[in-house]
């Protein structure tokens, strides 16, 4: 069995739609409830505004096109619509990936709803929401179930297709800093969209743009725009993805007979060593490049940060106690259900408990649910936000999907259990073998370690030294791994 891994994709797709949202308005239905629907045409002044057109380019590879355009609603607001479509490969898969993405703001230029909808080979998604009060409330379809969420806000934020409308404002002149709240609906993360002006230029029609750097999530990329806030080019992402402004006819002239960029080639971790059987290897020390090495959590014993090294020892999760299944400490944060991981479902549940049996133990019922996701899933590259009920209806996916689909069965079996993202290393996708982006399991057994990192994706119980963890948590905790693509390296210490 080959491994495969779509951390890289996903977080690198997810700077791609920074761009999200489809304007909505509310509406009231039939029995008196309130419904979020797409805005309609009717509601602008003049109907729709001038479409914009830019090609995709990872590297300097043309990978596909997006349109955009802005148009003034009644209220004296806007309506900024996106539509995208694109391609790469994933393990030499083509993946092909179409969006559709607006945002309404209010005349003041405040966000006020949104929508997004994104589809690909397995994947359909959609989410809309609304600025109401101090919070912004939700709704995420995937899996043919809908999902109501909301989450609390200082001022209302802006997603990607609205930013221009933050631009427009400011009077653009080099050295100018300025911060923008952010909502990515897609990881679902917020914060502060920081801007500077850093340069400028002069276009062919004699008309001046301004180069912007902007930062979110440690994540920085270059902008060009006009001093109305336009995008001509951005560039700068952690892969080499740039967009760039051209004709509808060039931007839409996709090539279609050049090899397709792979995105997992690109993503390798330089390397300085070898390491002759990692999926043998219980103790690896490795030290850090490009980055500070405190990066990587100091997590004693199994996995330690000292100057400018990281040391896993998997050799101590090998000793379990031996645990009841049921968690009854104070682990209730890792049963919970969330989004991606929808522990409560009764199918999640059924399958949980069918698995899970009369097992003696903790370890026991991890083991065996490790061993289903590992026989179950087939190992396909995907594109997409994972789902651990849409991976159980599919039963196909990547480490993202193994991932998802088993913390998801761990927790509606009473068991805690975390996603852990970093890098893995494997000789299967180059000759020399290289480290590269990759999601897995943590569960709660106890022990030295306590936390033990297993690999459905693998078929690992528990995972090999060469898991080397970055962060920990859902989407708005894996698009921080993104801070670090492009630049860590790695140097071989030791290993056994």
């Amino acid at each position: 069995m080959t491994g495969r891994w779509n951390l890289l994709v996903v977080v690198e797709v997810l700077a791609l739609l920074a761009w999200v949202g489809l304007a909505v308005r509310t509406m009231v239905d039939s029995d008196g409830n309130e419904a979020l629907v797409p805005l309609e045409s009717s509601a602008l002044v003049t109907g729709l505004g001038q479409e914009r057109w830019t090609g995709i380019f990872f590297q300097d590879q043309h990978v596909g096109f997006a349109v955009s355009r802005v148009s003034p609603a009644a209220d004296g607001g806007q309506l900024f619509e996106q539509r995208s479509s694109f391609r790469f490969a994933t393990f030499g898969k083509l993946q092909e990936i179409v969006t559709a993405s607006a945002a309404l703001t209010s005349a003041e230029g405040a966000l006020q709803r949104f929508d997004f909808f994104m589809a690909s080979d397995q994947i359909r998604l959609a989410a809309r929401g609304e600025v109401k009060g101090d919070e912004i409330q939700m709704e995420v379809e995937q899996a043919g179930e809908t999902s109501t969420l909301s989450f609390p806000i200082d001022e209302p934020p802006h997603v990607g297709s609205s930013l221009e409308a933050a631009i427009r404002p400011m009077e653009l002149v080099e050295g100018l800093r300025f911060s923008v709240p952010y909502f990515d609906p897609i990881s679902m993360s917020q914060g502060k969209m920081n801007m500077r002006v850093v340069g400028t230029e002069l276009l062919d029609n004699g008309d001046e743009a301004f180069w912007l750097e902007r930062e979110f999530n440690e994540v920085q990329t270059r902008v060009l725009v006009t001093p109305e806030g336009e995008t001509l080019r951005e560039e700068g992402g952690p892969l080499g993805l740039s967009i760039v402004r051209m004709s509808a006819a060039d931007a839409r002239n996709v090539p279609t007979g050049d090899e397709p960029v792979d995105l997992i080639a690109l993503s390798a971790v330089a390397l300085k060593g070898v390491i002759p059987a990692p999926r043998n290897t219980r103790f690896i020390t490795l030290r850090v490049k490009g980055i500070p090495a405190d990066r990587f959590p100091h997590e004693p014993p199994l996995q330690l940060v000292e100057g400018d090294l990281v040391t896993v020892d998997a050799a101590m999760v090998e000793a379990l106690p031996d645990l009841p299944v049921h968690d009854a400490d104070d682990s209730l944060q890792y049963l919970e259900p969330t989004l991606t991981l929808p522990s409560a479902h009764p199918d999640i549940r059924d399958k949980a408990t069918e698995l899970v049996g009369d097992a003696p133990d903790r370890a026991t019922a991890a083991r065996l649910l490790n061993d289903f996701v590992y026989d179950y899933v087939e190992k396909i590259p995907s594109m997409g936000v994972p789902n651990g009920l849409e991976v159980l209806r599919s039963a196909q996916g990547d480490c993202n999907e193994h991932t998802a689909l088993y913390v998801s069965l761990a927790r509606a079996a009473g068991i805690p259990a975390r996603i852990a993202a970093g890098v893995v290393y494997s000789d299967r996708v180059t000759a020399r073998g290289a480290f590269y982006y990759h999601a897995w399991p943590e569960v709660k057994l106890g022990g030295p370690t306590e936390w033990v990192p297993v690999d459905p994706t693998f078929g690992q119980f528990p995972a090999d030294a060469t898991h080397v963890k970055l962060v920990e948590g859902d989407l708005d905790r894996q698009i921080e791994i993104m801070g670090v693509m492009g630049r860590l390296a790695f140097e071989v210490v030791e290993v056994r």
